[in-house]
């Protein structure tokens, strides 16, 4: 016997889990390949590399990171009770910055947006004709039909994920310097300097380095030198 599309969908629904999500915010992608790309931003709850809580920074695997997300009190955050809920406020977010003439894109982020990010969800975006790019620690196993992937190792972490679109390392970081990843299958390869107290430092290593093996190009967090999201 045939199944309606709305029946399965529902089995669909019913099978996935809720979403926790920090916030949900239009900007402008500031770093890496699409760098000055209109975009929605959709910053999940939650990472398997630190609590995110600064008492335990000091005995996380991922130590520099500068990203709260912490909670669902952000602008857009909230918990989702279905994927097609949090499709649809996305869709609302892009649709309410009003960027009309650029395709609908979405960077899911963290956080690890695989901890929840899931095929119902993805589904679900590209429903409401979202592209739909996610930054992941390359921790975990991408599922399948993610439009962009950028991948960003951190050292000591188990790497899983080594092709996709983009690599983006973090620059310098003991233990994972750029030769470990240069053989790996990705179209584009970025150093992003360490930001921090020896920002200007890092910047110059990592420039220099780029000079070097034109492999690997300079991404700077152009939103942390202009002060925006």
């Amino acid at each position: 016997m045939a199944i309606s599309n709305s029946l399965v969908e529902r089995k669909a629904e019913k099978l996935a889990m809720s979403y926790t999500v920090k916030e949900i915010y239009s900007s402008i992608q500031l770093e890496g390949f699409h760098h000055g790309r209109p975009a929605v931003f959709l910053r999940f709850t939650g990472c398997n590399l630190w609590s995110g809580l600064e008492r335990d920074r000091a005995s996380a695997i991922c130590q520099f990171c500068d990203t709260d997300f912490v909670g669902t009190d952000g602008p857009g955050g909230g918990t989702f009770a279905t994927a097609g809920a949090l499709a649809e406020r996305v869709a609302h977010i892009w649709n309410t910055a009003k960027t009309f003439e650029a395709r609908p894109f979405v960077v899911c982020t963290g956080g690890e947006p695989l901890l929840q990010l899931n095929a119902a969800l993805l589904m679900a975006l590209h429903t409401v004709d979202f592209e739909v790019a996610v930054e992941t620690n390359g921790t975990r196993e991408p599922i399948a039909d993610i439009d962009w992937l950028c991948v960003s190792p951190k050292a000591h972490a188990p790497l899983v994920a080594t092709c996709g679109d983009e690599l983006k390392l973090v620059y310098p970081q003991a233990d994972a310097e750029p030769e470990k990843y240069a053989a790996l299958s990705f179209a584009h390869f970025y150093l992003q300097p360490l930001y921090g107290a020896d920002t200007y430092r890092h910047f110059e290593a990592a420039r220099e380095y780029c000079r070097v093996h034109p492999q690997w190009q300079l991404s700077v967090q152009r939103q942390k030198v202009v002060g925006i999201a």
